[in-house]
């Protein structure tokens, strides 16, 4: 099935035109005679768009129930059920009420598509991915609903709605927008007069990227011998994406050897390769969207993302951030690279010359400016290094500020206070003990004090060892070193002493300091694996549950509490698309999704710590405040705490929806097998029947008694399928309703061996004389025998007999009960599908529908026990299968007939 074409009308702000021309476009298509149908359209009270609804077949929306409220949203499975050529779908970017089939609406229109519909929809230019930051800027207003740039450019028509904005002032002013009690904040906020026009452009120049594309393929398509349809090109895709592949791979490898052999180091610029350098930081998101602006405005540019990985591990890069920075530049239409090296300049060029990039976006950095005069920095190397690629340094919100940074230092601070306590102490008394002395030459005393620093150094770390050198050095010069008591020395050799002692005391401190700090990451990165290999064990030994999991979290760290927090659903969208007021960060606006240990949180910044899993999960935490190594587990915790999340309630949903399911599948085996056995005897009913009515054959009397005959069978064997039918269909909904009285067997038998006619007088009644009445319903219990004697018989071998008995037990507890037992000699059933002949439509070893429908055996069950009875299978000794039917025996002091509902 060719998938279908998307046409979508985009605006620079709410309340341009887009709805309108959509539904007069969908109003044109009708007169034209295309089959057209409204799936969701926005009214917001305009008459406008009400009155060119006037007419329109709408489909009806699915009602989806969230907490208490029943919303509305597309119902995809409806219009794809109805199957028009055109579909109507306002709201591009709409966010789907939770519980919904989708997240988004464009993921909606994503499967409409699919289904081979085409769909004309709107959105507006700050619910681009891309443009997301800028229409924020702009505006002030954060968008949290944005349609991925990929999906609207993949579009066959994208059509730009423009207004100016004094016009578009004019209608908000006039009420044609919003509520008049809104008009006033709206013109003095989102419509000021140089936001409409940022907006504007934005939309202008987004389009114009967009238009390049196009314009190629439809100039390629003039060019050849036939204009393409859209169906045609995108099977024309999906059949050549393999070999399309194939060709650029070895395109690639031979470019490689090309310049390895020619020594061409040099990108050439066939197509525009836009790199964005991500360290992890706030300011990714940022970088991604403006590379994305960049790529887009060159036709068939591509958008990759790469993050250097230091050998000593990211300082500052916050995992949870990237995984979202990757989830983005995916969402954009954008590759997502990891590399590892211990220069980042160095490795950024190496990447951007490897994939041919033309140009490269870097963020300023966020160091200080005191950091910044001292070291040149990654942004300041890679320009100085780019040669032919060019470099974009983007300013941003984040630079100039360092941020929190994890805490250096590789020792505890008691240790660090036990160095400042060895240097303060130390070398007074060391000073003390060599003045009391007085024999020792000056290397003697610069090796002791040398040991000295060393000491500080193992003790407290750098900076006590550091300043424990330079305030021995000071103590050498005044005590030890001629002039004595003075701080001027006379002789060379002393001061290259001096100074030889100072650089091996910093030296020595360094790589002291350096040991224990890789000896404390080793530590903690142990201890990190060691938690991450918990957590993955609980995954594996399905401990995974969303309370577990959050209760070891808070028994590995000693935490007072864990939190779970999502975002509630926002309220009903406003005329922009925009979020009501439940959007706000207040605590009405968060939930409880699972918390374990003590007072939970109930919104984000009021616990210790929080990590953001999306935009609608946060993990609070409080009792701890981790650091770089602990920051990460955490995350770790939190994504698979969302993971545990989403399985939760997939199984509920599953849960939801497993009644339905197996009501389809019932309704599926119904219909199937019912298509035989009611055709069947009513066309040998119907055939007879025209037989004797026909006036130009002359019927013998012989003939005339079989045709009736068989008229007759072929209405009983219909007869009896509807009945039962109608009796399960009771049993299932509990509405059967029956009559308890005394009955005797004797009285029973015979009337199945004659209900059942001749085909079915192999049967053997042994029955005893002395059998008690038993509590049942004469009618069903008939039913019931009619439905076993006749499975018997029909998997009997010819010849042999089908035996009806019965005995009669005593007192076991549970009163006096019947056993009835059909028996046959035919081929048994295997133990282990003794249970699966009691399911309606099964037919043990059938493989087509001419034995019957496959209801006898489930509804004798069914009614058995609707008696008070059972039924079950048994083996037949010596070969074949037993049914035994046990029911009450009527209790002797009963007078009437007791009714009976079927709960």
């Amino acid at each position: 099935m060719a998938r279908g074409r998307l046409r979508v009308y985009l605006g620079a702000a709410p309340g341009v035109g887009k709805t309108f021309a959509m539904l007069t476009e969908g109003r044109r298509c009708g007169e034209r005679g295309t089959d057209v149908v409204v799936g969701l359209v926005e009214t917001h009270g305009r008459e406008p768009v009400e009155r060119l609804l006037e007419g329109m077949e709408i489909v009806p929306r699915a009602a989806v129930e969230h907490r208490g409220a029943v919303f509305g949203e597309l119902d995809v499975d409806a219009v794809v059920a109805r199957r028009p050529e055109v579909v109507l779908i306002d709201e591009l970017a709409h966010t789907n009420v939770p519980g919904s089939r989708n997240a988004r609406r464009w993921q909606d229109v994503e499967e409409i598509l699919e289904a081979g519909i085409d769909v004309v929809s709107t959105v507006n230019v700050q619910h681009l991915e891309s443009l997301r930051d800028a229409a924020e800027e702009i505006t002030g207003v954060a968008q949290r609903e944005t349609v991925p740039d990929e999906f609207v450019r993949r579009a066959g028509r994208v059509e730009l709605v423009d207004m100016a904005p004094e016009a578009l002032r004019r209608r908000v002013a006039c009420g044609d927008v919003y509520a008049p009690e809104r008009v006033d904040a709206a013109l003095s906020g989102y419509f000021r007069p140089d936001g409409l026009a940022a907006l504007r452009e934005l939309a202008l120049l987004w389009a114009a990227g967009g238009a390049g594309d196009r314009l190629g393929h439809h100039r390629a398509e003039q060019r050849g011998e036939h204009r393409a349809e859209p169906g045609d090109e995108r099977r024309a895709e999906s059949r050549d994406e393999y070999r399309a592949g194939q060709r650029d791979e070895h395109r690639n490898e031979q470019r490689d050897e090309y310049r390895d052999e020619r020594h061409v180091a040099g990108a050439r610029e066939t197509r525009e390769r836009v790199v964005v350098a991500l360290a992890g930081g706030p300011e990714g998101e940022t970088l991604v969207r403006r590379a994305a602006r960049i790529a887009a405005r060159s036709p068939k540019a591509d958008l990759l993302a790469v993050h250097v990985t230091t050998a000593g591990g990211p300082a500052n890069a916050d995992p949870a951030r990237l995984a979202r920075q990757r989830a983005l530049v995916e969402s954009l239409g954008g590759g997502y690279h990891q590399v590892v090296g211990d220069d980042v300049p160095r490795a950024l060029l190496e990447f951007s010359r490897r994939v041919d990039a033309t140009q490269l976006v870097l963020g300023v950095s966020r160091r200080g400016r005191l950091a910044r005069a001292l070291f040149r920095g990654v942004g300041v190397t890679t320009v100085a290094s780019s040669g032919t690629v060019d470099v974009h340094m983007i300013t941003h919100e984040e630079m100039g500020r360092a941020g929190h940074r994890p805490s250096r230092a590789a020792l505890t601070r008691s240790r660090r206070l036990a160095g400042w306590g060895t240097a303060l102490l130390g070398l007074p008394l060391l000073t003390a003990a060599l003045l009391g002395v007085g024999h020792a030459t000056l290397p003697s005393v610069i090796l002791l004090f040398l040991l000295m620093v060393v000491c500080v150094a193992l003790a407290g770390g750098v900076w006590p060892a550091i300043t424990a050198a330079v305030a021995g050095f000071a103590l050498l010069n005044w005590y030890f070193t001629p002039p004595f008591h003075s701080l001027a020395v006379t002789r060379p050799e002393n001061l290259l002493a001096l100074v030889v002692y100072v650089l091996v005391a910093v030296m020595v401190s360094a790589v002291v300091d350096l040991a224990a700090r890789r000896a404390r990451e080793a530590v903690l990165a142990g201890a990190e694996a060691e938690v991450l290999a918990t957590l993955a064990g609980y995954v594996l030994r399905g401990e995974a549950a969303l309370p577990s999991l959050l209760s070891r979290l808070r028994e590995i760290f000693g935490l007072t509490s864990v939190t779970l927090l999502e975002r509630r659903p926002a309220g009903p969208p406003g005329p922009s698309g925009e979020n009501g007021p439940n959007g706000q960060d207040g605590s009405d606006s968060w939930r409880i999704v699972a918390t374990g240990g003590g007072e939970p949180s109930t919104r984000p910044g009021v616990a210790g710590t929080d990590v953001v899993v999306d935009d609608d999960l946060v993990l609070a935490v409080r009792g701890w405040l981790p650091g770089t190594s602990g920051r990460r587990v955490l995350e770790a915790f939190a994504a698979e705490a969302a993971v545990a999340l989403r399985h939760q309630r997939l199984a509920e949903q599953a849960g939801r929806l497993r009644p339905l399911a197996e009501a389809d599948r019932m309704r599926t085996a119904l219909l199937a097998a019912v298509s035989h056995d009611l055709r069947t005897p009513l066309a040998s009913a119907r055939a007879a029947v025209e037989g004797l009515r026909a006036t130009d054959v002359d019927w013998s009397p012989r003939d005339r008694e079989e045709l009736l005959a068989t008229a007759d069978e072929s209405l009983v064997k219909l007869d009896r399928l509807v009945a039962n039918l109608l009796d399960m269909s009771r049993l299932q909904a509990g509405v059967l309703g029956l009559t308890l009285q005394p009955t005797a067997l004797e009285d029973i038998v015979p009337r199945v061996v004659d209900e059942l006619g001749p085909p079915y007088g192999r049967v053997l009644n042994n029955l005893p004389e002395d059998l008690p009445e038993i509590a049942a319903d004469p009618a069903l219990l008939e039913r019931v025998l009619v439905n076993l004697v006749s499975n018997a018989v029909r998997y009997s071998p010819p010849g042999v007999a089908v035996l009806v008995g019965a005995s009669a037990d005593g007192d076991d507890g549970d009163g006096e009960h019947v056993e009835i037992r059909v028996v046959d000699r035919g081929p048994g059933i295997p133990e282990e599908s003794r249970d699966r002949v009691f399911m309606p439509f099964q037919r043990l070893g059938d493989r087509d529908n001419a034995t019957g429908v496959g209801l006898g055996l489930a509804l004798s069950r069914g009614l058995a026990e609707a008696m008070g009875g059972t039924l079950v299978p048994d083996e037949t000794p010596g070969g074949g299968l037993t049914m035994v039917l046990t029911l009450p025996v009527f209790p002797r002091h009963r007078a009437a007939p007791v009714p009976v509902e079927d709960p």
